[in-house]
């Protein structure tokens, strides 16, 4: 009989749904049951895509034993977090606090008042590697709590007492300047892996904001070392085993320092990120392989993520069953040489094992090899046969659940490549995307919701990062497609953000002031997986207002930026967002405005133009000359009844232009 899970918008909890354990939603009726009760309140957090969560499930929550148990000892709670991400951050900055690492699933204790008192990530079902079972740690909880109650409360009180003093007290003093970004590049040149590209050990991440800030600071200054790590870890994660040789698309990071195995989950936000990255790389290079990498991952991501109601799901999960039925991590994507020459014969099979390096000792479990790329570019009539023949294998399952940050991140990806790259196609789902989020998830008052599925919104309001990456979307969107409603849109999301998510002195919250109250309000400006809220929403601001010369929102934008003059020289590996906004910050940014015709060769070649531009973090605008669609457009007339680019910077404008050639020399940084 399925548990109150059954009726979740989450396929996450959806997977729960028939587990013996009688889970509850994050919900204030769990609280009150569990006060009810005078029992503790089991929270376990996850997220579809995670193998260990998997693991878990499949050995305790599936389990009738263990699930008995926890049923009269406990309130289960199971928590989806990328729906819930402020209950997630909060309860994994105690666990983190407390044990010095964290991970999923996080499985914390807590009181009916929702303070912990115990913590942990993933427990076996026996004593395993000096790791307790999952058995001795509840039965050790029930034990504190029947035998030793007070100190219990103790523990609970003091951890939330430790939580409440680490909120900061501000953004910091003053903005990042050309100093700050030269000791986040130094920084950044000392984790460096000079042999493989990234930064640091295993397990190594795709770096994709630091990507976007090295590119910037390079057209900004002209670093020649900033381009070359950028350079060489762009290729090195695309011809590596965390990039998928044969769909496109990246893995969520790689278990090696090579870049050779990865960790096979497919998330929206590393795909979203890293196609913007190789777009922007292409257009400071030309690189083919850029240009193949950007174009490959955006048709992932429409081809592999997109949902029927045109938004793009969550992720593709790590897990799948190889020939034998047997469910196993990566089994999707991995081959053998001999099922290589099955797919392809003898003499192909032999050459695809050569290109891909695949060999009869295997790169990964069982023999089998993840595919890389070492040396030549693929071969498209072998890449198309192997394709097929994977097509046949059984798909790893998607969490088809949309969420609006991620979304926001998806849709100025595809606008941006492709308005690069002359694919309408990709620009129109972009626009598709930004429909379905303007239609389902924002209400009357601009709102946003956190997640939809099948057309159906979730319940939980979003938090700032779908305020910041939506509007971050909607104005890539309004650039390309010479549409000023998005810019309007994004205004509306980023009043709420002034509104409702800024404290004193500008620091910004996670969630907004009247967000349901958990044991701390979660703050946290460093960027992960991910931009964090608070650098998404600086960036998004310093755009905005520089379309419309709102000085509210650049100087909130300002106040945002002086986390990151605080924290990118000490630690630039978890700031990038806020360092590639930083150096729009000291660019300008510039501010182009297009007029002419929308069927007028030399108004598309000029709009085009100024979306190609290096400048970081330039908006465009393109239109007729005062149509009221962009404010940059106003008193903006054509030249000589022609169309004409104007560029302001700091405000200054220069004299207009008229072709390509100087449009590119006002665009280019230094000029």
């Amino acid at each position: 009989m399925p548990n109150r899970l059954a009726q979740a918008t989450s396929p996450y909890l959806l997977q729960h749904a028939d587990n013996p354990v009688d889970w509850w939603p994050w919900e204030p009726a769990a609280f009150e049951e569990a006060r009810r009760r005078d029992v503790p309140v089991l929270l376990s957090v996850g997220y579809s895509a995670c193998h260990w969560c998997h693991v878990m499930a499949h050995e305790s929550f599936e389990d009738e034993a263990t699930a008995a148990y926890v049923n009269e000892h406990f309130v289960p709670v199971k928590v989806d977090r990328e729906e819930r991400p402020d209950v997630d951050a909060v309860y994994m900055e105690a666990v983190q606090a407390a044990t010095g690492q964290g991970g999923w699933p996080m499985t914390v204790f807590m009181t009916a008042d929702g303070e912990p008192f115990y913590f942990g990530t993933y427990f076996p079902p026996e004593e395993r590697h000096g790791m307790p079972s999952f058995r001795q740690v509840l039965e050790g909880v029930v034990a504190a709590w029947d035998g030793r109650r007070d100190e219990v409360a103790q523990v609970a009180a003091r951890i939330r007492r430790d939580l409440a003093g680490r909120s900061l007290a501000h953004g910091g003093e003053g903005t990042p300047g050309a100093e700050e970004q030269a000791q986040a590049l130094l920084g950044l040149s000392r984790d460096y892996d000079e042999r493989y590209g990234g930064f640091g050990g295993a397990p190594k991440f795709p770096p994709s904001m630091v990507l976007e800030f090295l590119l910037r600071h390079h057209a900004r200054t002209g670093a020649e070392g900033a381009l070359q790590m950028a350079v060489d870890t762009a290729e090195a994660m695309a011809r590596g085993g965390i990039y998928d040789q044969l769909g496109g698309g990246f893995a969520r990071y790689s278990v090696d320092r090579e870049w050779t195995v990865p960790h096979f989950e497919k998330m929206l936000y590393d795909n979203a990120l890293l196609c913007r990255v190789y777009t922007t790389l292409w257009r400071a290079t030309g690189s083919p392989l850029a240009r193949r990498v950007a174009l490959e991952t955006a048709d992932f991501m429409v081809r592999e993520l997109r949902t029927p109601e045109g938004g793009f799901a969550s992720a593709l999960d790590a897990d799948s069953a190889d020939g034998n039925g047997v469910r196993s991590e990566g089994a999707f994507y991995v081959w053998t040489p001999e099922q290589l020459r099955e797919a392809l014969g003898d003499e192909d099979g032999s050459r695809a094992a050569e290109l891909y390096g695949v060999t009869g000792e295997g790169t990964f479990e069982h023999g089998t090899s993840v595919l890389r790329l070492p040396g030549a570019e693929p071969e498209p009539g072998l890449r198309e046969r192997l394709l097929a023949a994977r097509e046949l294998r059984e798909r790893p399952e998607r969490d088809d659940k949309v969420v609006a940050a991620w979304n926001g991140l998806a849709i100025a990806a595809l606008a941006e490549a492709g308005a690069c790259f002359d694919r309408p196609d990709l620009v129109e789902r972009a626009t598709e995307a930004a429909d379905l989020l303007v239609r389902l998830h924002l209400d009357s008052s601009a709102r946003i919701g956190r997640t939809s599925r099948d057309g159906r919104a979730g319940t939980n309001a979003g938090v700032l990062e779908d305020y910041g990456d939506v509007a971050e979307g909607f104005l890539a969107l309004a650039a390309v497609t010479r549409e000023g409603v998005w810019l309007e849109f994004a205004g509306l999301l980023l009043d709420i953000v002034l509104d409702r998510f800024t404290g004193e002195g500008g620091t910004l919250y996670d969630t907004a002031h009247d967000a349901e109250q958990l044991i701390r309000r979660p703050q946290d400006p460093t960027d992960n997986a991910a931009p964090s809220g608070w650098t998404a929403a600086a960036g998004a601001l310093l755009s905005y207002a520089a379309h419309t010369s709102s000085e509210a929102h650049r100087t909130a934008a300002e106040r945002a930026l002086g986390v990151v003059k605080a924290l990118g020289p000490r630690v630039p590996r978890f700031i990038g967002w806020g360092l590639a906004v930083a150096e729009a910050l000291l660019d300008g940014p510039r501010e182009v405005a297009v007029v002419g015709a929308v069927d007028d060769p030399l108004a598309r070649e000029l709009h085009r133009t100024a979306l190609l531009a290096l400048a970081p973090g330039a908006v465009v605008a393109a239109g007729e000359p005062d149509s009221g669609e962009f404010p940059l457009l106003r008193d903006r007339p054509l030249v000589d009844g022609g169309a004409a680019a104007y560029v302001c910077r700091g405000f200054v404008c220069r004299r207009p232009v008229t072709d390509t050639e100087a449009l590119t020399a006002e665009l280019t940084p230094g000029s």
